[in-house]
């Protein structure tokens, strides 16, 4: 992102939106007037060229306002890339990475490959979300404690290097500032509506943008879904499901102990639940059968943790890694803290009081809540601990519990090895979204659509998207 201080850029680019064929599908005059709103309001699309990582896609860059109230001045430059087709009889398809913290242009080519049977159907949109890609937050302490994890612990340095590179702007990269971007987008498009696949936090975002503009959805697919009220600092529904997890794999693999027995062992031996569930959650990733995992676990429960060791440094070195233009963990840092509600409160909350508000969460949480882990476990999880030392800032409004999903289709997908969104999540959308349809792919980890080998979930999409 490029931060301006000026809107000639935007301005220009509104004859651009009215004129561009490739990056705006033909609209009627009402859509094409709004698109000329928006471009005037820093949301216009230009420089459209193909991309250079993927030449058989289209991208150019939506300006958007820094801060979406004008109370501060300056813009930022989104990259947007589109399929270059010019008939789109179901109209637009934007697909929603992950984190926060990952672009979405650099995965065009890998999600039109795994959306392929749709796109004579829609125009598939992505774009880099403020904070990320070429634009992406820099926080190189963070980076390289965290990497790709959101559970990784950080020191405590690098939090505070990180909020004072950040300063007072960081407020600005909530989701509710990406969801007024997404709005932006769309006007630039020409799309009277939207249809919205998110993956993992993709799908948080989707939902927002669902809620904040509900007559602008088609429908929505949700894959490896995050809580509706956002994420839980304690993830205390990951924690409990890992015991299901790792027996279901166990089962599929003919292990022959009980994961979950002895990692509720080797937590009450070494205290080490938070680094377990961080690489855990990483090693999915590799291996949905989370091979090898029960045996180590097993030596680690007999008081032998070398085997363990080795586990952590090899998915700290192999997985966890990532660069900024990857997956910010400034940005990822900025949205979790400014969107989440934690155990002391908000962001809003005086730094003052919070270590001992989380004690006090501590000590009242039980075994049933956290087994096979423990409670230290659910209060010393990294995304929790980044937020314990932010400074105090101003946080976005959340919607109302009571508010639900607009009466539209609505896909829910998981696997059921999936430890970073365990599909219990999807539990709490009786009464929030109208009928939903849930797919439960078995033997997918996260992110079903890109990564599962076993193509029920891609087929499930597509149906849903044609139907």
């Amino acid at each position: 992102m490029t931060r301006t201080r000026g809107r000639a850029a935007a301005l220009a680019g509104a004859a651009a939106v009215l004129a561009a064929t490739a990056l705006a599908a033909p609209a009627a005059a009402a859509e094409a007037a709004e698109a000329a709103e928006a471009a005037g309001a820093g949301g216009g699309i230009t420089g459209q060229a193909p991309c250079p990582e993927a030449p058989e896609f289209l991208c150019g860059t939506l300006t958007v306002p820094l801060d979406h109230s004008g109370a501060t001045p300056g813009t930022l430059d989104l990259r947007v890339a589109v399929t270059g087709t010019t008939t789109a009889p179901r109209g637009d398809l934007l697909f929603l990475t992950g984190g926060p913290g990952q672009p979405g242009v650099p995965a065009m080519r890998r999600t039109a490959g795994s959306l392929e049977p749709v796109l004579k159907d829609y125009r598939l949109v992505m774009f880099d979300q403020r904070g990320t890609g070429q634009g992406a937050l820099r926080c190189p302490g963070l980076q390289e404690d965290m990497g790709s994890s959101d559970l990784a612990v950080p020191r405590r340095q690098s939090v505070t290097d990180c909020a004072a590179a950040l300063g007072p702007d960081a407020r600005h990269h909530s989701t509710a500032d990406t969801v007024a971007d997404i709005e932006l987008l769309r006007r630039a498009l020409g799309a009277r509506r939207l249809t919205l696949d998110g993956v993992s936090y993709g799908t948080f975002t989707a939902q927002r943008y669902a809620l904040a503009h509900p007559t602008r959805v088609a429908r929505l697919v949700l894959d490896s879904v995050t809580p509706r009220r956002g994420m839980d600092p304690l993830d205390l529904t990951a924690l409990p499901a890992t015991a299901r997890i790792l027996r279901t794999a166990c089962r599929a693999t003919g292990c022959t102990t009980d994961p979950a027995a002895d990692l509720a062992a080797t937590v009450r031996r070494y205290g080490n639940g938070a680094r377990i569930l961080s690489a855990l959650t990483g090693y999915e990733f590799v291996d949905p059968d989370y091979g090898g995992v029960p045996e180590i676990l097993h030596e680690a429960a007999a008081g032998r943790p070398a085997q363990l060791q080795d586990f952590f440094d090899l998915v700290h070195r192999e997985v966890d890694t990532a660069t900024a233009e990857e997956l910010s963990q400034g940005l990822h840092s900025a949205t979790v803290c400014a969107d989440s509600h934690f155990p002391w409160g908000t962001t809003d909350t005086p730094v003052e009081g919070r270590a001992a508000a989380l004690e006090h969460t501590r000590e009242h949480l039980t075994p049933e809540q956290t087994w096979p882990y423990d409670p230290r476990t659910a209060t010393g999880l990294g995304s929790l601990l980044v937020c314990l030392d932010w400074p105090r800032r101003p946080v976005p409004p959340t919607p109302p519990d009571h508010l639900g999903l607009p009466d539209v289709p609505v896909l829910l997908l998981g696997g059921d090895r999936d430890l970073a969104t365990p599909y219990e999540l999807m539990d709490e959308y009786t009464g929030f979204a109208h009928h939903p349809r849930r797919v439960i792919v078995p033997g997918a980890a996260h992110s079903v659509q890109n990564r599962a080998e076993n193509p029920a979930g891609r087929q499930a999409v597509h149906a849903f998207l044609l139907q």
